[in-house]
């Protein structure tokens, strides 16, 4: 490494990054708007990925790593476009009459109530069975492999292939043959619970094994029963990973298709609005129901108003969860 890049014995800071990390951020998405709006508006927004490629390969030369900062940069935008792109494609060119309309349907607001509360029972169910699983997978134990195999095989098991295994374990011939599966929202939870378990359980594995065992040795130590323990040291160190392995369960069952698809296409589930048992699907098998039958521009506006509310939610808990505010849940 040059000397230049050391002063006074130490490190020398960059300038770019004397400008502060949010300042930099700020200032290169503003440009980016500005020249994607642009670009929209005159009828050339594939000249963007020139643009967005360029702003790249400036920003990787200017963080003084010489080629392999302008290559970062670059290969790093080109999957940013890829996964940003259709996003800001489908929000530029949504019907502002269409998104109204769907969202005064009361059909539409069945399908959210269903698609927040489904998810969110099997993620409360995830993280009550999967918290103490994970607790033991993080201590570790005799046939682990075989354990985390299973918790791993939702990962693998295709969409649909999920929701047949949901019904030869739990329908008629299964293990509560008087529990009523299909088109219950019973049936949809277990399924629901089945693709996002893994979340859960991985993600709260990861947080307890950051916690250093001298504290609940010095718990032990203090006559703190393994309850106590639990309770009081392993839960709280360990927050905001079942924190965040509780959203990401909820976000993957805000997404499944398949599993719903074949357990419950609609489900039938007592509505608290009207007072009364009614009838609804999940949002995606909705959505897709509408783009079958209604076409693009109606399903994209429900689609839109499901994303809103998703990432809605998603900002309140990161909110409420940040540590450099201080907030907590």
């Amino acid at each position: 490494m040059s000397d230049s890049n050391y002063e006074d014995g130490g490190y020398r800071t960059h300038p770019t990054a004397m400008l502060g990390r949010g300042s930099v951020v700020l200032a290169v998405l503003t440009v980016q708007v500005i020249a994607f709006g642009t670009l929209y508006v005159i009828g050339r927004p594939t000249l963007y990925v020139g643009v967005a490629l360029g702003s790249a390969a400036l920003l990787g030369w200017r963080a003084n790593d010489g080629w392999f900062g302008v290559a970062a940069a670059t290969f790093g935008v080109v999957l940013l476009l890829a996964l940003g792109m259709p996003l800001v494609m489908f929000i530029t060119r949504q019907n502002p009459s269409l998104i109204v309309e769907a969202a005064r349907s009361s059909e539409v607001h069945t399908m959210l109530y269903l698609t927040v509360y489904g998810p969110l029972l099997a993620t409360v169910a995830s993280l009550a069975f999967g918290v103490p699983l994970a607790y033991l997978l993080a201590r570790g134990f005799t046939g682990q492999a075989i354990v985390e195999s299973l918790v791993d095989l939702p990962l693998v098991v295709p969409h649909s292939v999920a929701g047949i295994l949901i019904l030869f374990g739990f329908g008629r011939r299964g293990l509560f043959p008087g529990v009523s599966v299909l088109t219950t929202i019973t049936g949809m939870v277990l399924a629901l619970t089945f693709v996002s378990a893994p979340f859960a359980v991985n993600t709260t594995r990861e947080a307890f094994e950051t916690i250093d065992s001298r504290l609940e040795y010095a718990a032990r130590s203090h006559g703190a029963t393994p309850f106590e323990t639990f309770r009081r040291i392993q839960i709280p160190l360990a927050y905001r990973g079942i924190l965040t392995g509780g959203v990401l369960a909820w976000a993957r069952g805000v997404s499944e298709f398949g599993a719903v698809a074949v357990v419950a296409y609609s489900v039938n589930f007592f509505y608290p609005f009207t007072g009364e048992e009614t009838v609804a699907q999940h949002a995606p098998v909705y959505i897709f129901n509408t783009f079958t039958s209604a076409g693009l521009a109606d399903a994209s506006a429900v689609a839109f108003i499901l994303l809103v509310m998703s990432a809605g939610i998603f900002l309140v808990v990161r909110l409420l969860t940040d540590t450099e505010s201080g907030s907590v849940l």
